[in-house]
């Protein structure tokens, strides 16, 4: 009987399966009775919990995962709680511009929530101070949630100054560009910072208004005697608007400034050509009167040659002397 051929059976090996990592959970701290709960680029997952735990409107969920909210704000006065949507200025060192990062604030009378789009510096700072430092957090928190809130935007204000000293910074040394005879080089500089200033008062123009909401109905999470802390935001917000509008005027300063210098320079070229063309006009009337092909008194002569010469010279001395008379040279 024929034997039958063997199944070869391939050994599995075992493979590594990537399983996708769940979210990272929000960094949470407490004391004094107060909750602060921070978590940079919030998912949705991560969103339904917190919605669930402190009892937020689904609206608000969307909002926090929507990418192009408008700065606002929205006051539960029956569930207790008060939503805000705030923007800061960013630096992209992918594009080299200037972007809005969104910071959604949930505010509670016993919590704090921060959902940043992106990692804001100030804000990770000032919970990993409270982090490491006990008692400053004690301190801190047993102010109420108002207080923290103000902390927290108080520092991410700060922040946007140094900011506007990089633009000032620029501006100045694109002044000094202008008129050391680098017009042409700083067009792209001035289009640059311009677009810089623009983009920068998009995001501040409308969080002057919600910031003045903010302060009208974060009252009630805040003791009397701090009522007037928020006063100091606002001012913030609008002082930042006034330098922006001084940096606004100045950049179309020298733009103007910028494209006068360059047409004045070229203006100065047109003139020497001009110039040179009226001067080389007479001589070559000159060159083509005599030059013609027909025999005139002392053709063929050396001192015919002569001659033309002089005159040729004369009239190009007369005319250089006409124009140094007209200063147009």
């Amino acid at each position: 009987m024929p034997s039958l051929p063997r199944i070869r059976r391939t050994r599995v090996r075992d493979t590594a399966v990537a399983v996708a990592a769940p979210p990272a959970p929000p960094a949470e701290l407490a004391a004094a009775g107060l909750t602060w709960i921070h978590l940079d680029s919030p998912s949705l997952e991560r969103a339904q919990e917190l919605a669930e735990r402190f009892g937020w409107h689904p609206l608000d969920v969307e909002d926090v995962m929507s990418k192009r909210q408008r700065p606002k704000v929205d006051d539960y006065a029956d569930e207790g709680y008060l939503f805000g949507v705030l923007h800061f200025p960013v630096y992209d060192r992918a594009i080299q511009r200037l972007n809005a990062a969104e910071l959604d604030v949930f505010v509670g009378p016993d919590y704090l929530v921060t959902l940043p789009t992106v990692e804001l510096l100030p804000v990770t700072r000032l919970f990993q101070r409270c982090q490491d430092d006990e008692r400053f957090r004690e301190q801190l928190f047993s102010k109420g949630s108002g207080r923290l809130l103000y902390e927290v935007l108080d520092d991410l204000f700060d922040y946007c100054f140094p900011i506007l000293d990089k633009i000032g910074h620029k501006l100045d040394s694109l002044e000094d560009d202008v008129f050391e005879g680098r017009s042409e080089e700083v067009v792209r500089d001035i289009s640059n910072v311009k677009q810089e200033i623009i983009s920068y008062r998009k995001i501040i123009k409308p969080e002057r208004t919600t910031l003045r909401l903010l302060e009208r109905h974060v009252e009630r999470f805040l003791p009397e005697e701090l009522e007037l802390y928020f006063d100091d935001v606002v001012d913030a917000a609008e002082r930042i608007w006034d330098i922006l509008d001084n940096y606004k005027e100045v950049v179309e300063a020298l733009e103007d400034t910028n494209e006068s210098v360059i047409s004045h320079r070229q203006n100065d070229v047109l003139r020497v050509l001009t110039v040179f063309s009226v001067v080389l006009l007479p001589l070559t009337l000159i060159t083509g009167f005599f030059g013609m092909n027909v025999r005139f008194p002392g053709f063929d002569t050396v001192w015919a040659f002569w001659t033309i010469a002089a005159v040729m010279f004369v009239a190009l001395a007369g005319l250089l002397a006409f124009f140094r008379l007209k200063r147009w040279l």
